[in-house]
């Protein structure tokens, strides 16, 4: 039985929150999920971190640049996830809108595997590309750099996964995990690291003269260098509002130096271009044409010819626009939703509730059955990033990124429809995978292994990592599942429980076994690998051997985290609203809370879930303090009136009285709302034996 804590929260956070005007329900929330301080629930975008800490966002912008100025084709090699497609999609809807010549390449996982493989950069060559830019991947890529370098391509990386021991030798890399970057978020999606390189890349060509002299830049993202850095009211009252409605506005104050700043804010704002002259000249087109057509192109400080850059000014692009794109590739890729982070979701998802997000997106809500205006990280996560990897796991996730790159409505819709219809296959696929699985696991082993290794020769490629998170979940045990590639090769993905980062973990079985490991990469939670058939049960008892060094008996027992009881003048459809307002999500998780019901009624809906009503009941005070010891045939009074509740995926008949995990949701049917609680886990009330630490708050 799974044992319910309530999370920990600290008194002065608390406290700090309540003084600045914040209900006790969300200031205990806040201080539980680690807000310190009110600022950091500011979600303006003048809040965003600054481009300038992010390590090379300015040289890779100067690369950029340059190569629109000289008209070289950039070819985008994108990953195969909803990730890697909306960090594509941003970054041709940018670079087109800045006049480059762009197109892009994404790899079939089948044929080519994952990330610039040399074999990709044969591919890549046919397009005879003068530079190629890779998203959310290449970091590891060490051997597709050296062959794109010895072809004579250069290489830019924007990545976000972990660093390797050694780096590729690309011309430039931005990647806020490698080495020397002290960008505060480590968090950032791969498409929040390609939207802060165009935000850079926007203001490299601001100054070197490449927007309208009439037309005054967007008002800055930046008021300082860290979040919740101040913001003057003027700002918020004039200039926020015309940028969150896609115009071009100014500031009445702040002159040209102001303007020039938008991007590093605060004390850098005067030091920018300064800044930008120390860096030295791009290396890519060093005989690229100058004013007189000849030498070395020009530096930096003088802006670049007129010709150079599509022979005419142009409007200054919003880049606001593409923060829908962020937001589904963030919550998508499940990222801690750190202050950056909620930031960039919260500023998408308003784009969409609006109904200004790009006809991708409004397809894929549509096919969805999901309104746009009440849209949430539950639909990009649940809804809209499913239907986007199936593209990636059964076929072509080109078919993903022209979803999202379509301007015409019934393009778009066509493409989601696609969409959807691999999304169902996906479906069918995984559920038999999942059932043999189960049929593999035998609980009686599983009671003695600290890890899950799972390997069947008709297991789909593209789905063994959904598998691998159904397994891990159930059984709460790191599980990686395997299936066939090519030349005898295995390809897994794996899924890890608290305490464990899987990335490492592989890393110590890579150095312990030289060459059991063909390739690994990914995060704490989520990593891939690569290895020989013949070698699988090598590497099952390498991993069980590691996983057993690095966790404890105590990591492997279920814990759920809750957020303790919810007071009776809570349970209304105010505090349900409000809550599906804010942004929750990895890292920041959806409130739940625990509680003891009496179950008045109960019936089975679409004969697979339990349609109940509920009466919560007052638990004694000592029932509250032993979480369940002595408490369990204590009576209880009833604390509310009746509550609509759903538990889904279950039809058993539940007891009379029952601990309940659970949210607060609304039900809407033939236009009327009303307040219903979506159960999420349960126990019997009269079973339960100290299940429960219930955990003061503490300071």
């Amino acid at each position: 039985m799974p044992s319910i804590v309530q999370r920990q929260y600290s008194q002065l956070s608390f406290d700090a929150l309540r003084a600045a005007g914040h209900s006790p329900l969300f200031a205990r929330l806040y201080a539980a999920r680690g807000i310190a301080r009110p600022q950091q629930l500011d979600h303006a975008l003048a809040g965003l971190l600054s481009p300038s800490l992010l390590k090379n966002a300015k040289e890779m912008a100067r690369h950029l640049a340059d190569a629109i100025a000289a008209r070289k084709k950039i070819l985008i090699v994108a990953d195969y996830d909803a990730d890697g497609a909306t960090a594509c999609a941003v970054a041709i809807r940018a670079l087109r809108k800045f006049g480059a010549t762009v197109d892009y390449l994404v790899p079939n996982r089948f044929e080519y595997g994952y990330g610039l493989t040399p074999e990709i950069v044969a591919l890549a060559a046919a397009k005879s590309p003068d530079l190629l830019l890779t998203v959310d991947n290449g970091i590891a890529s060490v051997e597709g750099v050296a062959a794109a370098n010895a072809s004579g391509i250069a290489v830019l990386i924007t990545d976000h996964h972990l660093p390797g021991n050694a780096l590729p030798d690309a011309l430039c890399i931005v990647n806020p995990n490698q080495p020397g970057c002290e960008f505060p978020s480590k968090h950032l999606a791969g498409v929040g690291v390609i939207f802060y390189v165009m935000l850079a890349l926007r203001a490299e060509l601001r100054r070197r003269g490449m927007f309208c002299a009439g037309n005054p830049p967007s008002p800055p993202f930046f008021k300082g260098g860290h979040i919740g850095a101040p913001v003057d009211d003027h700002y918020h009252a004039g200039a926020a509002a015309s940028f969150e409605n896609g115009m071009q506005s100014s500031f009445e104050k702040g002159g040209d130096a102001q303007w020039r700043g938008d991007l590093d804010g605060g004390n850098a704002a005067a030091n920018f271009g300064e800044a930008q002259q120390s860096i030295p000249p791009s290396p890519l087109f060093e005989k690229g044409p100058t004013r007189s057509g000849e030498g070395i192109y020009p530096m930096r400080s003088e802006p670049a010819p007129r010709s150079l850059l599509n022979d005419s000014p142009r409007k200054e692009p919003n880049l606001a626009s593409l923060l829908d794109l962020v937001a589904l590739g963030t919550v998508a890729d499940v990222v801690k939703l750190d202050d950056n982070n909620r930031i960039l979701v919260h500023h998408g998802l308003a784009r969409i509730r609006a109904g200004r997000a790009c006809p991708g997106i409004a397809a894929l809500l549509r096919i969805a059955r999901r309104e746009a205006r009440k849209a949430g990280c539950y639909e990009l996560g649940f809804m809209l990033g499913p239907r986007l990897n199936a593209a990636g796991r059964l076929a072509d996730m080109g078919i993903g990124i022209e979803c999202l790159l379509s301007d015409s409505e019934g393009s778009a819709s066509a493409l989601a429809q696609q969409l959807d219809g691999l999304n169902h296959e996906r479906r069918d696929i995984e559920a038999g995978m999942q059932e043999t699985a189960l049929v593999a696991v035998d609980d009686a082993q599983i009671r003695d292994s600290f890890t899950i290794s799972l390997f069947d020769p008709g297991w789909h490629q593209g789905v063994v990592g959904i598998v691998a998170a159904r397994i891990k979940d159930k059984l709460h045990r790191p599980t990686i599942a395997f299936a066939r590639g090519n030349n005898g090769e295995l390809k897994g993905s794996g899924r890890a429980i608290a305490g464990l980062h899987l990335r490492d973990a592989l890393d110590l079985v890579a150095k312990r076994h030289p060459g059991l490991l063909l390739k690994f990469g990914g995060h704490a939670a989520a990593a891939g690998l690569t290895l020989r058939e013949s070698d699988f049960e090598r590497f099952s008892r390498t991993f069980e051997q590691v996983a057993r060094g690095l966790l404890t008996a105590a990591d492997l027992e279920r814990v759920i985290e809750t957020d303790g009881s919810l007071d009776d003048q809570d349970i209304y459809m105010e505090s349900a609203r409000a809550l599906a307002g804010h942004i929750w999500g990895q890292g920041f998780p959806q409130p739940v809370f625990h509680d003891r019901f009496s179950v008045e009624s109960q019936r089975v809906v679409a004969d697979k879930h339990l349609k109940m009503k509920l009466r919560k009941l007052h638990r004694s005070t000592a029932h509250a303090a032993a979480a369940g010891t002595a408490g369990a045939t204590t009576v209880h009074a009833p604390a509310t009136d009746s509550i609509e509740a759903m538990l889904f995926r279950s039809n058993a008949p539940l007891p009379c009285t029952i601990d309940a995990v659970y949210r607060l949701d609304i039900y809407e049917y033939n236009g009327a709302s009303c307040l219903q609680l979506i159960v999420e886990h349960w126990q019997d009330a009269s079973k339960v034996v100290c299940a429960e630490a219930v955990l003061n708050a503490v300071d």
